[in-house]
């Protein structure tokens, strides 16, 4: 049998640990999926490709077992044959026992003596003493699914050799260490042709060529015993052995597992069906785990629930209870508490689950609060966006694993007049090229003009210029006083930071000032700004007026855009999201799927299509032509960020007039 061999992989595995009912739901074509994977969109965000070329790189001997990878007993029986001898490396080895398959990235054996080495396009601190397991004895969250899954591996593997002595380890990049030749990540290119699994070109032949590696090996024995012995679990009601079988048993037999529905996997459900989903007629697994579990109907999935309230944490508690119905909510089960001078987040939830109950659509607005926040700012008024990526292999020598890129800003200037002007931008798109002191003397050259108020959206600029700091602090650069100078005057300390400052420019957070002190229904409780920019402008009709003529007859100027670009537009009497109208950076994904796609990514909800760009253009071998295009898409994407805050900005302003 091929294909049609029905087996718990240690993916499915993982997911069937995220909830059991997603196995039923899993490769079924007719439900529609919100994260269908694409490994060559996954291998340039994160690098994982790369990060397991270069570990296989440090067993020169290591024999590949690759093609006919849907053929289990196949896969199985060379591997097999490769442990015949009584020393041999095999990457990609396979085991298959009772229904369970898993193939191990590197597998060492010596004997009966079996080193198993997972690689994880992650970084670790060697000195972290909690790096696992916090410092209360619980499991750190983010590691659980990859201990879990070497578990899941190792436990495999005995049954098929019960005689063998197996330690196990992750092999990752490790944070201390630095890279020992420029270029490194530039060995490793990622190609849709290439003909083994990973994609990649790798254009170095032993680790010789590149000095010191920058991966480590740390071993989890001890932690994978904790699992075993059911000191910890993924679930309180699942021992280990029992999630193996039980998830393994309807797997087999493609049965609904009718496991409990959770607030927070319910939320961040893939198996949901967007409208456009339900007119290609693809079924929803949410809503069949709700109609099952809950009884719900027509009229219960047509009620405001409680999913979509922001920053929820009480919604696990109270679904616990039944309730989750936002009719259902009171001030008391939500733990309403008001705060001065600005909206608490409680008091923020209450309006948005008054305002869906009363299918009131009309925004909250603390004109006080915020007539006295805008008071506060100076002329002109600088708004700026960055578009940021981290890399497994660093780019120069000296650098670590998953530094901080910093490539593109776009900036924008409001003047007192009403001017607005896309005043600059920068962009460095060559492969290779470690930006950031670059990207940094070209934004203080813009702000450093005057005295005028700097905007951001969200914490993300501030964490990128702390990073920077660290990165002037140990470098040889001549204007390194200079620089960290204008960090400390634009931005504020990290808390953990060894220097504390807060900036006499410290830039305003238009995320900080829209919780304070608005909240509009048409974000469905959504901060991001690509739900705020479209809610802003179906609500204003100074903006309608204004964006529905071309920017070249309203005072906006554009580097990326012509005189005759009209943002606003409307189709069946709503406002189009102007994001949608942007060329797309990953052959024809949304931003919205290369975010779910890539969920578990840090911060990948704010730029998620940019860091993939960003990853095709230094790895992927392209022309000039497409260089220029895909750069142009970026500019443009970026333009549209602080555009966006500027256009907050003036609905803000036209609010309080």
């Amino acid at each position: 049998m091929k294909r049609t061999l029905r087996c718990l992989t240690k993916s499915r595995f993982k997911l069937g640990l995220e909830c059991p009912n997603k196995l039923y739901y899993t490769r079924k074509k007719e439900y529609a999926n919100q994260k269908n994977e694409d490994p060559f969109l996954k291998a340039l965000a994160e690098g994982g490709f790369q990060v397991e070329e270069l570990a296989r790189m440090h067993y020169p001997d290591g024999v590949l077992i690759e093609g006919n990878d849907g053929d289990y007993h196949d896969l199985q029986k060379r591997t097999q044959e490769l442990l015949q001898r009584d020393k041999v490396t095999i990457f990609e080895a396979a085991f298959l026992i009772d229904g369970l398959f898993i193939r191990t990235d590197i597998l060492v054996k010596k004997g009966n003596d079996i080193e198993l080495i997972e690689v994880k396009s992650k970084s670790y601190d060697p000195f972290d003493e909690n790096l696992f397991i916090g410092k209360k004895g619980g499991m750190v969250k983010p590691w659980k699914p990859y201990l879990f899954d070497v578990a899941f591996q190792k436990h495999v593997i005995q049954l098929c050799y019960p005689d063998w002595s197996i330690t196990a380890f992750l092999m990752m990049a490790n944070k201390r260490k630095t890279a020992s030749i420029d270029g490194l990540n530039q060995l490793f290119r990622i190609t849709k042709t290439a003909q083994n699994r990973t994609g990649i070109d790798k254009r170095v032949d032993s680790l010789d060529e590149i000095g010191d590696s920058v991966l480590g090996t740390i071993s989890i024995d001890g932690i994978l015993d904790g699992i075993y012995n059911n000191k910890f679990k993924y679930h309180d009601s699942l021992t280990f052995l029992e999630s193996i079988n039980e998830l393994n048993k309807a797997y087999q037999n493609d049965v609904y597992f009718n496991w409990p529905t959770s607030f927070s996997t319910c939320k961040a459900c893939e198996f949901k069906s967007s409208p456009e989903d339900d007119e290609k007629g693809l079924k929803s697994g949410f809503k069949e785990c709700f109609t099952k579990q809950h009884q719900w109907g027509k009229n219960e999935f047509a009620k405001p629930n409680t999913f979509d309230i922001w920053d929820f944490r009480k919604g696990g508690a109270l679904l616990d209870e039944g309730i989750l119905f936002k009719e259902d909510l009171t001030t008391e089960n939500i733990g309403y508490i008001e705060q001065a001078g600005q909206l608490s987040r409680t008091e923020r939830q209450w309006i948005q689950i008054e305002k869906d109950l009363d299918n009131d659509a009309s925004s909250f607005i603390d004109t006080d609060g915020l007539q006295q926040e805008i008071g506060s700012w100076n002329f002109p008024l600088h708004f700026i966006d960055f578009e940021t990526s981290t890399v497994a292999l660093p780019f120069n020598k000296g650098r670590h694993p998953y530094e901080q890129i910093a490539f593109q800003f776009s900036h924008h200037i409001y003047h007192e007049d009403g001017t607005i002007e896309h005043a600059s931008e920068y962009i460095n798109d060559q492969a290779g090229v470690f930006p950031n002191f670059d990207f940094l003397r070209a934004l203080k050259k813009v702000l450093s003009k005057d005295q005028g108020t700097i905007f951001r959206y969200a914490t993300h600029e501030n964490t990128i210029l702390n990073a920077i700091y660290t990165q002037l602090s140990t470098s040889q650069e001549a204007d390194k006083d200079a620089l960290m100078a204008f960090i400390q005057e634009i931005s504020h300390s990290k808390k953990d930071s060894a220097n504390v400052w807060r900036g006499e420019r410290d830039m305003v957070d238009l995320l900080v000032v829209i919780k304070k002190y608005y909240y509009n229904p048409h974000t469905k409780g959504s901060n991001s700004i690509k739900a705020v920019l479209p809610a802003v402008l179906h609500s204003s009709s100074f903006l309608q007026d204004k964006y529905a003529n071309p920017i070249g007859n309203i005072n906006i100027s554009s580097k990326n855009f012509k005189d005759d670009h009209v943002w606003l537009r409307t189709e069946n009497n709503k406002v189009v999201n102007p994001y949608k109208m942007l060329p797309k950076v990953f052959d024809n994904w949304t931003e919205e799927e290369i975010e779910m796609s890539l969920s578990e990514i840090e911060d990948i909800d704010n730029g998620g299509a940019a860091l993939t760009a960003y990853g095709k253009l230094q790895y992927t071998d392209m022309s000039a032509e497409e260089r220029k295009e895909l750069s142009s898409a970026l500019l443009k994407y970026c333009e549209l960020d602080t555009l966006a805050m500027v256009m907050i900005y003036e609905y803000f302003k036209k609010l309080i007039e």
